[in-house]
């Protein structure tokens, strides 16, 4: 398998064709092999932005935002691999065209299909839910608290109602319940039919007793009650998290000779019950070049010819 992301029509050029015939190679670019955009080079933004996954990003009536990390290598890089997995069973070589672009409109897939289906064009809503209300209610799902930020959302059915009977009586736990919290009969609350002003009636009730909690409280009252919310983690949080502690998902590796070693995220899952071991740093560029292309039947006496080329 030979993964590679040159503009659509470079392996040609190389003459690399008929040395990869036989070869499942996984083409990645921004915007794919053909198509008007093909031959444009783009960045993580442009593809972003492209995908329609970043108008979608950011707070009501403000700009869009972009997330702190690139995304689109991860998703195109995911098709990728899953591509050169289905390449794999058959009997002849293949080549997997990935679009970056294609990809990241994955990322937010109701959107497409909303406009699609009903011509209803999703916008940004921040810190708010779409879909929880019949009458065009929306209902805030990011909320703050004592030393950063909860998921929580006032719902129905039977797991909503039981999270907003368990929020009741912590709230009498801690002090007192308020009248509009305590009035409500949660066997038969209904939250898709609250009008706006019933929302933001609830919701300001809530909003101060989640101030009163740091993360670590929230969430081993929710885990204790049994109801849906989770704290919101930055990179901190992650690494000290106790579950991907307790499953040895972080591994000690030195970033480059002489440097100290560092947590570094392990394998995605457990195989047997073991996780694949990181087995050496992120590798220089060329550094592996030998071993790939031998792999891929080009000899010595060739790649001394590319490399005197410029081509590697």
């Amino acid at each position: 398998i030979v993964v590679e992301s040159f503009p659509p029509g470079r392996l040609t050029e190389l003459g690399l064709d008929r040395t990869l015939r036989d070869t499942i190679v996984v083409s990645i670019t921004p915007y794919g092999q053909d198509g008007p955009l093909a031959a444009v080079a783009g960045s993580d933004l442009e593809v972003t932005a492209a995908s329609g996954s970043l108008w979608l990003a950011g707070e009501e009536g403000r700009p869009p935002v972009r997330t702190s990390q690139p995304q689109s290598p991860y998703w195109s890089g995911m098709y990728g691999a899953l591509g050169a997995l289905v390449a794999l069973q058959s009997p002849a070589a293949q080549r997997v065209d990935v679009s970056a672009q294609a990809a990241m409109t994955t990322v937010h897939p109701p959107a497409p299909v909303w406009w699609d289906i009903a011509r209803d064009e999703h916008g940004r809503t921040g810190p708010f839910l779409l879909g929880r209300s019949n009458v065009g209610s929306r209902f805030r799902n990011l909320w703050a608290c004592a030393d950063g930020f909860v998921s929580f959302a006032i719902q129905g059915g039977p797991i909503g109602r039981h999270t907003g009977r368990m929020l009741a009586e912590w709230m009498a736990e801690r002090g007192t319940v308020p009248a509009v919290i305590s009035a409500i009969d949660w066997d038969r609350f209904d939250n898709t039919t609250l009008a706006q002003a019933q929302v933001d009636e609830l919701e300001a009730a809530i909003a101060p007793f989640l101030r009163s909690l740091t993360k670590a409280e929230f969430f081993d009252g929710v885990v204790k009650r049994k109801m849906l919310g989770y704290p919101v983690g930055d990179a901190s949080d992650s690494l000290a998290d106790p579950q991907l502690r307790a499953r040895d998902f972080w591994r000690s590796l030195s970033p480059a000779e002489g440097l100290p070693p560092l947590p570094f995220p392990g394998g995605f899952a457990l195989f047997d019950g073991e996780r694949p071991a990181v087995r050496r740093p992120a590798p220089r560029v060329g550094e592996h070049n030998a071993e790939i292309y031998a792999e891929a039947g080009v000899g010595s006496d060739e790649l001394a010819r590319l490399r005197a080329g410029g081509v590697v």
